[in-house]
């Protein structure tokens, strides 16, 4: 109901005799006052402070997230994607509004921005939940936030519009293209070993982000673009077009039509995704040597989903990885970048030649199933496009790009981007362990000349898993000791209970659970001089000493914490962090806070 400003309330929203309907719009989420009728009042007083008519306050109300950050630059384009969005909202009938939510940058936040997602997540489900909305635009790009805003998203189960940011362009070095963050870490691999000089990385630093945007490789956050266009929630080019282009203006004004369309339908989460969707979003994963850090995300994801939580398993990646051959050359499994993938089609090209692997019948937030987007947009390859989207013909690597390992020190699975190897021989090797306590004995003893470690030996780092840190940092990729990378080692087998950027290569063992901190864990017993075998084939993970040995281990180190008093600490420390290590899970159920998925502390899957 319109109302005329020149004439007092009557009927309608102040018809004392009938009950308000809360169901669309300002009258929805009423803040509890007691009298619903005088909330409704209320509420319109202030919003008119802001200027609104009761004509645009009668329209769907489509919030739309704001995370920009000067502490992100990864979403420096907000503000220009908050104005598009607004502009295809309000040219659709919907009524825009904006508000803040937290925002992360992976090298801005400490401890590790893994620790603030589960925050960012509980910020974005109770802001949807509390404010009248319709329908939600969720603007994100930086590897956490996008995450956070599906698994907020879907537990709040409002209709949800992810917009990402989008990736950066690369930049150029003595005639080498160059992007974040792959070349950044090959670049500080190399002056470690003095292959190049404090000048050289000085310059090198200039450009390897040469604009706005996310890391411009098929890193974490491009992955995570990839696979929510995979899952049906936003448009298929809406994955990969840079930030800085006016393509991506175009998608923003885009995804504001679409929540109008979004909203008007109902269309939640919780009724748009479907174990098909994930399904879909695990092949494309393996598809384009996704990101590691992608299998802790979307289990989370899945987990918040009340039909899905448990479904989804570390197995169901294996097996799909099982089938599905690694199509898209991009570093640090290939040579190119994200802007490459775009002009070479994205996702959309990338669909295509999956198609036969997808389940065609997932639903999109469109209302459209993907088989159904497919037929209404053909894609004719072309020479260059194959190089960058290979066809399931001429696959850049035959299959399993992510593998699942298990084992006597991974009872409960470790992950490996098998396709980042530089070395294939370490997919199937064995040697004895160096290992290292945490990441503060690891910066100590790492480039020790006297270090008792060869090009044969296994790195192992313990104490960087979900609690221990906390927050899971991005340590896995452990450092070639300074005196096996000056004389040309490239590679080495390494394993951690941590995480590893997705943007890093290499032969790096991941997520081993349960990690290292909590007493029952096998991982946490290895000592310096243990024989290690992985076997990727074989999917094999072993640390070769008795049974009978490996339970000694563990019960005398549980008999060791118990005594330390550390449990009972963690059960008084205050704030976020003690909510945190007391309630994270592990990575194999998406290092989520237990409390905050579908089914809630203890229960079962």
């Amino acid at each position: 109901m319109v109302l005329d400003d020149n004439q007092p309330p009557s009927g309608g929203d102040y018809d004392l005799s009938r009950p308000l309907e809360a169901t669309s719009g300002l009258r929805q989420g009423l803040t509890s006052y007691g009298d619903t009728h005088f909330s409704l009042f209320l509420r319109k007083v202030f919003i008119k402070a802001l200027g609104y008519s009761d004509d645009a306050l009668s329209r769907p109300i489509i919030g739309i997230i704001n995370t920009y950050s000067g502490f992100n630059p990864c979403h420096a384009n907000v503000p220009q994607l908050i104005d598009a969005a607004k502009r295809g909202v309000q040219l659709h009938g919907g009524l825009a509004v904006d508000f803040p939510t937290i925002s992360v940058h992976e090298s801005f936040a400490h401890p590790t921005s893994m620790f603030l997602r589960n925050l960012m997540s509980m910020d974005t489900e109770e802001m949807i939940k509390a404010q009248p909305l319709d329908a939600c635009i969720m603007i994100g790009g930086c590897d956490k936030t996008v995450p956070a805003q599906l698994m907020g998203g879907i537990s709040a189960n409002k209709p949800i519009l992810p917009l990402i940011t989008g990736p950066m362009m690369p930049g150029s070095h003595r005639g080498q293209r160059l992007g974040a963050c792959t070349d950044c870490r090959n670049n500080w691999a190399a002056y470690r070993a003095n292959e190049i000089d404090i000048e050289e990385i000085s310059a090198i630093n200039e450009e390897l982000a040469p604009t706005i945007g996310t890391c411009g490789v098929m890193g974490t956050a491009s992955t995570i673009a990839c696979i929510t266009a995979a899952l049906g929630m936003m448009p298929l080019r809406g994955a990969s077009a840079p930030a800085v282009s006016s393509g991506r203006l175009r998608i923003a004004e885009e995804t504001g039509a679409n929540a109008v369309l979004v909203a008007k339908a109902k269309r939640t989460p919780q009724d748009v995704l479907s174990m098909e969707s994930f399904l879909n979003a695990i092949t494309v994963l393996q598809a384009i040597g996704g990101s590691t850090n992608a299998v802790v995300h979307l289990l989370a994801i899945a987990n918040r989903h009340p039909k899905l939580q448990g479904v989804i398993t570390l197995q169901t990646f294996d097996e799909i990885g099982r089938k599905t051959p690694l199509l898209v050359d991009l570093k640090p499994s290939g040579d190119n970048y994200m802007n490459d993938f775009h002009n070479a089609g994205g996702m959309l090209a990338l669909l295509h030649q999956l198609r036969p692997l997808l389940h065609l019948s997932a639903m999109t937030i469109s209302g459209q199933t993907l088989g159904e987007v497919l037929d209404a947009s053909p894609f004719r390859s072309f020479p260059y496009s194959q190089q960058v989207i290979r066809p399931l013909s001429d696959p850049l690597y035959p299959s399993s790009s992510l593998v699942v390992l298990h084992g006597n020190i991974a009872p409960k699975g470790a992950v490996m981007k098998a396709s980042a190897s530089k070395d294939g021989a370490l997919l199937s090797h064995s040697g004895p362990a160096v290992v290292f306590k945490n990441s503060a004995d690891l910066a100590a003893r790492i480039d020790d000349p006297d270090l008792p470690v060869t090009k044969d030996s296994v790195l192992v780092l313990q104490g960087i898993g979900p609690v221990g840190n906390p927050g899971m940092p991005e340590a896995g990729l452990i450092p070639i000791p300074r005196k096996l990378g000056a004389n040309g080692v490239k590679d080495m087998l390494r394993l951690s209970d941590g995480r590893m950027s997705g943007t890093a290569g290499g032969t790096i063992v991941l997520h081993i659970s349960p990690e290292s901190e909590l007493p029952e864990s096998p991982f946490g017993v290895v000592q310096t001089g243990d024989i290690i075998t992985c076997d990727v084939e074989q999917r094999v993970l072993h640390l070769q000493i008795s049974d009978d040995e490996l339970k000694a281990r563990i019960e005398e180190r549980k008999r060791t914490i118990t005594s330390s008093g550390v449990l009972g600490e963690r059960s008084r420390k205050r704030g976020y962090r003690g909510l945190y290590e007391r309630s994270v899970n592990q990575a194999e159920e998406g290092v989520d806070f237990d409390f905050l998925t579908a089914a809630g502390p203890g229960s079962e899957w």
